[in-house]
């Protein structure tokens, strides 16, 4: 009896396992965020934000720092008071005052209330500068090409400005000189921003997209598309599957415009998601999936 129950059960598990749902080997392609400006892409270098015109403010005379009005990212108009020296310390009153140079915002603190600040020296126990500023509206990006890729580059042309700290931002922005360089593998390029917004800071890293036309503000904007041949049709539908706990979801999509190889979509698929490349006829939703192995 013993025997005859292990052949059940052995029986009854072969028919479970021939019975149980197989998983459709399929290949895949991910849904990802393209811009339609990269197809006019025809050079990217990478380089960082500075500001051309920038200072290290300090006071006229030797003095231990009374007040001090600004922080780091703190914005100032020309001739602002932003520090005062004690009074006990200054001979001449107009010398109290610490003012800003030009309209800029602060990027650093160099002394703090209580410390001696001179002009002249910075030994160990004073401080020379009060403050560093930089001049906003100068802002640009320095970027390094190559001597080989230089021949792609010209004064004027247009650009598009990825910063790392604003990854999901394009600017637009414009060659404004290229500086050869001591090594003469490679220059320096100078790009203007179009219009400065208050979130790009300096030394912020940055890569210039170098196009072959100017842009539109709506060819900046981002899309999410995928590999045209993940697209098929069902029912009089354009459809997408999309892998989702091993399974496939079937997502209605509208279409637009062909970047290469991509398809821009509007659905509810996002960037990140796994999309089934070439779809079999027999593919229907709900289906076990598994990636094919490369």
């Amino acid at each position: 009896m013993l025997l005859a129950a292990i052949a059940t059960i052995a029986v009854g598990a072969l028919a479970w396992y021939a019975a149980r749902p197989r998983a459709t080997s399929v290949a895949t392609t991910p849904v990802v965020t393209v811009y339609p400006s990269q197809q006019f892409v025809v050079l990217d270098a990478t380089g960082y934000v500075v500001a051309p015109r920038k200072a290290a403010i300090s006071s006229k005379v030797s003095g231990r720092l009374e007040w001090l009005g600004v922080a780091a990212g703190s914005r100032v108009k020309a001739g602002e008071i932003i520090a005062r020296l004690d009074g006990r310390d200054v001979k001449a009153k107009q010398d109290m005052l610490i003012r800003a140079p030009f309209d800029g915002v602060i990027l650093s603190k160099g002394a703090d209330v209580g410390d001696l600040v001179t002009p002249f020296s910075s030994t160990a126990d004073s401080k020379r500068v009060v403050a560093s500023i930089a001049d906003m509206s100068t802002l640009e990006v320095e970027a390094e090409v190559s001597e080989a890729g230089l021949a792609k580059i010209r004064v004027g042309q247009p650009c598009e400005i990825v910063l790392d700290a604003l990854p999901d931002a394009r600017f637009a922005g414009t060659v404004a000189r290229i500086v050869p360089s001591v090594d003469r593998a490679k220059a320096t390029v100078k790009v203007h921003f179009a219009a400065i917004d208050q979130r790009v800071l300096p030394e912020v890293s940055a890569r210039v997209l170098f196009l072959s036309q100017p842009i539109t503000a709506e060819q900046q904007l981002p899309l999410t598309a995928v590999n045209r041949r993940a697209l098929t049709t069902r029912d009089g539908r354009i459809v997408l599957y999309v892998i989702r706990e091993d399974r496939a979801v079937e997502v209605a999509v509208t279409t637009g415009r062909k970047l290469g190889e991509l398809t821009a979509f509007r659905g509810d698929a996002k960037s990140g998601d796994t999309a089934v490349l070439d779809p079999r006829a027999e593919l229907k939703a709900g289906a076990l999936i598994e990636p094919a192995r490369k």
